[in-house]
């Protein structure tokens, strides 16, 4: 009989017993419920079972992995629950398009019109479905077996995902006959799925889930507007170049397509670039541009493109980093756990920037200060501005779409713009990627050229970065005049060549070594490319380098 230690304690099991079993005379020492298990130093799922002696810990809905797991099984149960009702002859695909706060956007082919009483049949299924507790099992097939599956199914793009996978097997999950490939780990059951809701949403629909941080409650949805619009564009443009998920990406690379790609891709962004400079230079009274993004939006190459077509325009930018209104560190916030809180609008001297730009706005000379990071006091350097009739302020900041930020100033003379990397590339149609991997992705790799940083230390900062955003910036997105989608189809590809060094790097024994590890499990869906490809103004090269403005 295997010896398993669990809490500190050693206890033995008969050979053959499910980690589900250990878990459920556990869970009563917590509060939110378990969905995966760490044994002996590797995540499992609870439909495994025990063969040898071992350490094991509990993962719940709580934590990252598990919440991403009961993600994964709700869409699993919706999918499988749309092909259950739908009464139709024709072939009906479901794809998981993008999130919109707690949920997935989904659109349904071959349906027609989504109607109010097909919504509701659906909700029913899932209920049922979770009442009913069905198993969900774990199979392994060699790839071509699995490929001839899903051939059969009619998932043709796993079928062009699985041409490019370097491992000989594939996991396939079965729940009541139906089959599917997912990236991550899935929960054993349906009934682990305690909350979730469908509502017809724009012209597809919308699964909601639980936040992590309550990952048994629903939350009411917000509409957010410019983001889906955003979103719905890019998800558009990817389908008309034939690049909707990796797959076909993967066969643009091997196809020699990907330079092309990348210069249309580029046009296209300098294009909307464009736009936005043409909206604020037909905004007469603007002078102040407010930018702001989550962490790695590609904020600051942005800021130079856009100054660029500004100056197109007869118009004068000045770049003004908020950073630079930090108050001195004597004076600096602190979190729960003691450390400076840089994130907080606590953080910066409001008043001072309030006063400053108020005395510019009114044509007057002011000199601008900048922060000294190294001293952790701001220091004045004789930078003296002025603002003539053609100048403009160009300010970067976390907080620049926060009117608290600005309150002295006048709302004609700001024009707001939200950044952020909104990816609509997909692994596959029931497997999404992630907006916020693409920017840690991103963050890594800078990380590591621009600070000497290693992917241990950025991973390990990352929620903290996180809880800052959910706070600081989402809050604010809809109020932005203008958007712009920074992700670009083919970085993935290119980010991949930096990043896998760097993350091989971190040690087993690591708290984040299995963030490590699932990001190199998903860099090897795809081909990589040549950074050399790049042009030099590229916002992607904000990340790996060689980019012509001072990143």
């Amino acid at each position: 009989m295997p010896t398993i230690i669990i809490r500190g304690e050693k206890k033995e099991y008969v050979k053959g017993t499910t980690f589900e079993k250990i878990a459920e005379e556990y869970q009563v020492a917590y509060t939110d419920r378990i969905g995966l298990v760490i044994f002996n130093g590797k995540i499992r799922e609870l439909m495994k079972k025990v063969e040898k002696d071992g350490v094991l810990s509990f993962i719940t809905m709580k934590d990252g992995i598990g919440h991403q797991s009961y993600a994964r099984t709700a869409i699993m149960m919706m999918i499988k629950a749309v092909h259950a009702i739908a009464e139709t002859k024709e072939p009906v695909r479901v794809k998981v398009e993008f999130t919109i706060g707690y949920g997935y956007f989904c659109r349904v082919s071959g349906l027609g019109e989504l109607s109010q009483d097909f919504i509701d049949r659906l909700n029913t299924r899932m209920q049922q479905m979770i009442t009913d507790n069905i198993p969900i099992t774990k199979h392994v097939y060699p790839v071509d077996d699995a490929t001839e599956i899903f051939r059969r199914q009619g998932m043709l793009d796993k079928v062009d995902l699985f041409r490019y996978r370097r491992s000989s097997e594939v996991n396939v999950y079965r729940l009541d006959g139906f089959c599917d490939y997912f990236y991550g780990y899935m929960l054993p059951s349906t009934g682990y799925v305690s909350v979730c809701r469908v509502e017809k949403y724009k012209d597809g629909m919308l699964l909601v889930l639980p936040p992590q941080s309550r990952p048994a409650e629903l939350v009411s949805f917000a509409e957010r507007d410019k983001l889906f619009e955003q979103l719905r564009l890019s998800n558009e443009w990817g389908e008309k170049v034939g690049i909707d998920n990796v797959g076909e990406l993967n066969d643009a690379i091997c196809g020699g397509e990907i330079g092309d790609m990348i210069l249309v891709q580029e046009a296209l962004q300098e294009r909307r670039i464009g736009q936005i400079a043409e909206r604020i230079y037909e905004s007469k009274d603007v002078k102040f541009v407010m930018i702001a993004g989550p962490s790695s939006s590609g904020k600051t190459t942005f800021s130079h493109r856009l100054s660029i077509q500004l100056r197109s325009y007869g118009l004068m930018p000045h770049p003004i980093s908020l950073d630079n209104y930090f108050k001195n560190r004597d004076q600096t916030p602190r979190d729960a756990e003691g450390n400076y809180n840089f994130e907080c609008l606590e953080a910066i001297d409001v008043e001072q920037f309030n006063q400053d730009m108020t005395n510019l706005l009114r044509g007057e000379r002011v000199e601008m200060p900048t922060f000294n990071f190294l001293t952790g006091k701001r220091e004045m350097k004789g930078d003296f501005l002025q603002l003539g009739r053609e100048d403009v302020l160009v300010i970067e900041g976390i907080h620049g779409l926060n009117d608290k930020m600005s309150y002295t100033l006048p709302s004609a003379s700001k024009f707001k713009i939200y950044i952020s990397a909104l990816t609509t590339l997909n692994i596959d149609s029931h497997n999404r990627i992630s907006t916020t991997d693409e920017r840690l992705l991103r963050r890594i790799v800078r990380d590591a050229r621009t600070r000497g940083a290693t992917a241990k230390h950025t991973i390990g900062m990352w929620g903290s970065v996180r809880a800052g955003e959910e706070q600081n910036i989402f809050p604010f997105q809809e109020s932005a005049d203008e958007m712009f989608n920074s992700a670009q189809i083919y970085e993935l590809s290119v980010l991949k060549q930096y990043a896998e060094p760097l993350l091989f790097r971190i040690d087993k024994n690591e708290p984040e070594y299995y963030e490590a590890k699932r990001l190199l499990k998903f860099l090897d869906y795809f081909i990589g490319v040549d950074s050399t490809r790049l042009p030099q103004n590229s916002i992607c090269r904000e990340f790996v380098g060689g980019s012509c403005f001072n990143v």
